[in-house]
């Protein structure tokens, strides 16, 4: 894995979904660009300063708030300083990483969300982190960047994990594995509790069924083995269906649309690291 420095921007955390971000007292962010050669780990840790991932091509994935993000190339996700989190990229992925000095509205001071990183947005981060510009020109062209972001609904990026120690073997068996197709009844023996309070337990601790959340987590590794350019068909028996077809009609069915569209709008929006960080 390299790592590629970029600069100093600035923008800050979102208010509402739906809303653009607002821009009160910004102090300062440095970007820096991952390419990984090789699958990356890194274990939880906490910043000092909010975070934003943005622009990921292939695998990206973060543990954060109880919840199990996949982080798209059409979004980003953000991460309020202090927040204990673990990201893992697999082979080939690269992204952006902003760490964000700026004053936060309380109630988002703990929240990770989705937010909107246009493509106008990333192409004047890119600008301000190549050439030298005027200091307020910058500060006004970092607000400018803040304005484009909108925070959006991260529920189809979201996969709620488990507390519970027995529930949570379970959920990162089929985050490793998601063509494992072990049974709630197989999985009752195997962490030695009866079906029907291993089905109320995770109802419980998820919001979902044990079947509902197979099927979310399948589609959130999905999303990033599409990304990685794996075909339709590949990813369908990687992720547990043998029939493409099945696939599709789940795929759609979390998601809102097909695999094909999502792979078309990866293409449309064209996101390119910086050149020379390759």
């Amino acid at each position: 894995m390299t790592r590629q420095a970029i600069s100093q921007s600035g923008h800050t955390p979102p208010v509402e979904a739906g809303s653009s971000l607002s821009t009160p007292h910004v102090r300062g962010v440095h970007t820096g660009y991952f390419e990984c050669a090789t699958p990356a780990t890194w274990t939880e840790h906490v910043h000092e300063t909010h975070e934003l991932l943005w622009g990921a091509r292939g695998v990206l994935t973060v543990e954060a708030d109880d919840g199990f993000f996949a982080v798209p190339s059409t979004l980003g996700l953000w991460i309020p300083a202090g927040v204990a989190h673990a990201v893992k990229s697999t082979q080939g992925t690269g992204f952006y990483c902003s760490h964000i000095d700026a004053q936060v509205a309380p109630a988002l001071a703990h929240r990770t969300v989705a937010v909107t990183v246009p493509a106008a947005a990333q192409e004047l981060l890119r600008h301000m982190s190549t050439f030298d510009m005027d200091d307020s020109i910058r500060r006004r062209s970092e607000h400018v960047v803040v304005g484009l972001l909108e925070v959006v609904d991260s529920r189809p990026m979201l996969l709620p994990m488990p507390a519970d120690p027995r529930l949570e073997l379970m959920a990162r068996a089929l985050l490793d594995d998601p063509a494992l197709d072990r049974s709630l009844e197989e999985w009752s023996v195997v962490v030695a509790v009866s079906v029907r309070n291993l089905s109320r337990l995770f109802h419980k601790e998820t919001g979902m069924t044990f079947a509902q959340w197979r099927i979310h987590a399948r589609v959130r590794v999905a999303l990033g083995l599409l990304a990685a350019g794996y075909p339709v068909s590949s990813v369908s028996r990687r992720v547990g269906y043998n029939n493409p077809s099945a696939f599709v009609q789940v795929f759609r069915k979390v998601m809102g649309h097909t695999p094909g569209w999502y792979v078309a709008s990866l293409k449309a929006g064209n996101h390119q690291p910086l050149a020379g960080s390759e």
